[in-house]
């Protein structure tokens, strides 16, 4: 379960994380994550970027805060979520490409299977994000989400239906850079990705899919030398195969 390296800048990798590798720790489990394999192979990226604070209760009920190493890591994907990954070798190429996603000027694309049939062939998701007032992991599109609504926007191409119109390989691209945006923004179209237990729980994977069947497909930008750069990552085994059921 080892990410792919696709291509080694001076101040940046470019990445495909498989499903199933966490980025980075959460304070709590022991498991080998992202960061880890990582500074096996580049041991100067130990200290680049920012650390992340988190609080948690100690035996006595006080507040205890833990200092979460994140070395190199500018963006996250989901756990399940295979794909490509920006990472910085350097603290001035994280300082870049912070800026870059800052300002809305980084690209991403992602395909997913997702359940039932979207009619439009193109349509853009212009909802805000807030928590969901009955799970504490979910956030929720719309009005009826909690705490402090946030702008979030997705374009959705159609890429394949299938011809039961049970299922729709589609595009997605977000705009804007929340947690969960594409999968609680198809939610909100009733059409939630495949596989994908915590917003379409108890549905059949389909396809032979037992992680959700999102993968972030590209990523594209302007560099330093205001050159774009575009890099795809393969799909993985799950996602070739579904690709050939689908067909």
């Amino acid at each position: 379960m080892n990410p792919q390296i696709i291509k080694e800048e001076k101040d940046y990798l470019v990445i495909n994380k498989p499903a199933g590798l966490v980025v980075h720790s959460d304070g709590r489990t022991q498991e080998k994550t992202l960061c880890d394999f990582l500074l096996e192979i580049y041991p100067e990226i130990d200290g680049v970027g920012e650390p992340l604070k988190i609080f948690s209760k100690n035996e006595k009920g006080e507040d205890v805060e833990k200092i979460i190493k994140r070395p190199g890591v500018v963006h996250r994907l989901d756990r399940e979520t295979s794909g490509v990954m920006l990472v910085a070798r350097t603290q001035d190429g994280f300082d870049f490409l912070k800026e870059l996603f800052k300002n809305r000027q980084i690209e991403k694309t992602y395909h997913a299977f997702v359940y039932g049939n979207i009619k439009e062939d193109e349509i853009i998701i212009n909802e805000p994000i807030g928590r969901s007032k009955k799970d504490f992991r979910q956030w929720l599109a719309g009005g009826n989400a909690r705490g402090k609504l946030r702008p979030a926007e997705t374009h959705v191409n159609i890429l394949k239906r299938s011809e039961n119109k049970k299922t729709t390989f589609i595009q997605a691209m977000p705009k804007t850079g929340r947690t969960h945006q594409i999968r609680v923004h198809l939610k909100s179209v009733n059409s939630p990705i495949v596989a994908d237990g915590l917003y379409a729980p108890n549905r059949d994977g389909l396809f032979g899919f037992n992680r959700m069947a999102l993968h972030a497909y590209s990523i594209k930008f302007l560099d330093r030398d205001n050159k774009e750069k575009e890099f795809v990552a393969e799909y993985p085994k799950d996602f070739k195969e579904a690709i050939e059921k689908f067909k």
